[in-house]
């Protein structure tokens, strides 16, 4: 009862400043609503947890219900100024994963990742594609196509199923404390097969252009995101060395040298060609942690504090991008083709499981925790609108909502698989979070241990 009428004041004052600022300057009611969906994310994620419900799943609802789309107590134009800071909370957890990744894999079956990650993205690919080429004569982006453009949107589509979440996955696991085999394994997936898919797109665009209608694709812009995936590498590379670096020496400055690197690969990516922020991110993390002696401990003890808000303000901020009209117009289509996607998951999984370094319970329940997206997938989305000058947009909506239900339930499946593993206890009643124990449960990754 508390609670309720706490989250009822919370609400008459947010209704109460969203109407007396309306004639403010916009980089002050960008600040004010950057406070709203923190304090909104943070009470809805303690309320979620004690349902046992991740956080990250209740940022993205918060982020909805307060965004445009719903309430509107968060206006565009402050999103718009505020994806900058999206953009640098995601490249914390980005950061967060990399070094994760660096410590973890050191031991790992790289085949039976590999195979793992081919299964997880090669089988969604597929299926979601086939499927839009399919219904193409009814999808409301393909209904006036020809053939040829059709098939590029089945080719978008796809590459954008393909993609999940590390930044998800780092923030569910850290949250939870699950650090057993299957929460390294699941994170090595995301990691693994969306770096190898940020630049499959733009490559399938450019291949396949002589199919295109006369205007219809802009080459160039999928030749920039050639561009800004090889620039993103390369300057993943220098931030992570100039962090490790600065984490190496300045001990007790980890969270200003987190703040400087995420800042600096946000900031990178609003220069020249479109930079993918979450792949400079996982690249910083992963060489800080791997090639500077000392940093990785460090960094990771950093990136566990400023880890919680960066959930709060992405994950919010990626809720409250879904514009309500596309909503209203393309969610049984979305829903749809997140359903195609979660069967060709399970399928995949399954299908990687006939490796006998890859366990059965591995095998049956990692979908489950492929099925976020965040960061990477709003990058495709992106180029989807820069490529298709003419329709671009309407196909970009269409893969936001689908983000956006991902977003939302696959932190939910991602606990559901921890849980199974016995790597995460489901809350009792009886007993407090304190008295909730958390630990690596069984080895159920990989023979050899991941």
């Amino acid at each position: 009862m508390r609670r309720a009428a706490g989250l009822l004041a919370l609400g008459l004052v947010l209704a109460f400043l969203h109407r007396a600022t309306a004639g403010a300057p916009l980089e002050a009611r960008a600040t004010l609503a950057l406070g709203v969906l923190l304090v909104a994310g943070w009470a809805a994620g303690a309320g979620a947890a004690r349902a046992g419900v991740p956080g990250v799943s209740a940022s993205v609802a918060v982020g909805f219900a307060l965004g445009p789309a719903w309430l509107g107590l968060v206006r565009r134009d402050e999103i718009d100024a505020l994806r900058w800071l999206g953009d640098a909370a995601l490249a914390v957890l980005g950061l967060a994963a990399g070094a994760a990744l660096a410590r973890e894999t050191r031991r790992a079956d790289r085949v039976a990742l590999a195979r793992f990650a081919a299964g997880a993205a090669a089988l969604p690919f597929a299926a979601v594609a086939a499927v839009t080429l399919a219904l193409g004569r009814w999808l409301p982006v393909t209904v006036h196509q020809p053939p040829g453009d059709t098939l590029l949107v089945a080719l978008t589509l796809g590459a954008a199923a393909a993609v999940s979440s590390p930044a998800v996955t780092i923030a569910v696991r850290d949250a939870l404390g699950a650090h057993g085999p299957t929460a390294r394994t699941l994170l090595g997936v995301t990691v693994v097969k969306d770096a190898a898919l940020v630049a499959v797109l733009p490559g399938l665009l450019l291949l396949a252009r002589p199919l295109a209608s006369p205007g219809a694709l802009s080459a160039r812009a999928a030749g920039q995101a050639l561009v800004g995936v090889a620039l993103a590498l390369a300057a993943g590379a220098a931030v992570g060395m100039l962090a490790g670096l600065g984490a190496a020496r300045l001990r007790r400055d980890g969270a200003l040298v987190v703040a400087a690197a995420a800042g600096a690969i946000a900031g990178l990516a609003r220069l020249g060609p479109p930079l993918e922020p979450v792949l400079g991110a996982l690249v910083a993390g992963w060489a800080a942690a791997r090639f500077v002696p000392g940093a990785g401990e460090r960094l990771r003890a950093a990136l566990r504090g400023a880890g919680p808000p960066a959930s709060i303000a992405a994950f919010a901020l990626v809720g409250a991008t879904v514009h309500g009209g596309a909503l209203a117009r393309l969610w049984p289509w979305a829903l749809l083709l997140a359903a195609v996607r979660a069967v060709a998951l399970r399928y995949g999984t399954r299908w990687a499981g006939r490796d006998a370094r890859v366990s059965g319970d591995l095998a049956r329940d990692a979908w489950l925790g492929l099925i976020s997206q965040a960061g990477l997938a709003l990058g495709l989305a992106a180029l989807a609108r820069r490529a298709f000058p003419e329709w671009g947009v309407s196909l970009a909506a269409l893969i936001v909502v689908q983000i956006a239900i991902h977003a939302a339930a696959g932190p939910v499946g991602l606990r559901a698989a921890l849980v199974r593993a016995g790597e995460v206890r489901e809350p009792r009643e009886d007993r407090t979070d304190a008295d909730t124990p958390v630990g690596n449960g069984p080895a159920v990754a990989a023979r050899r241990g991941l």
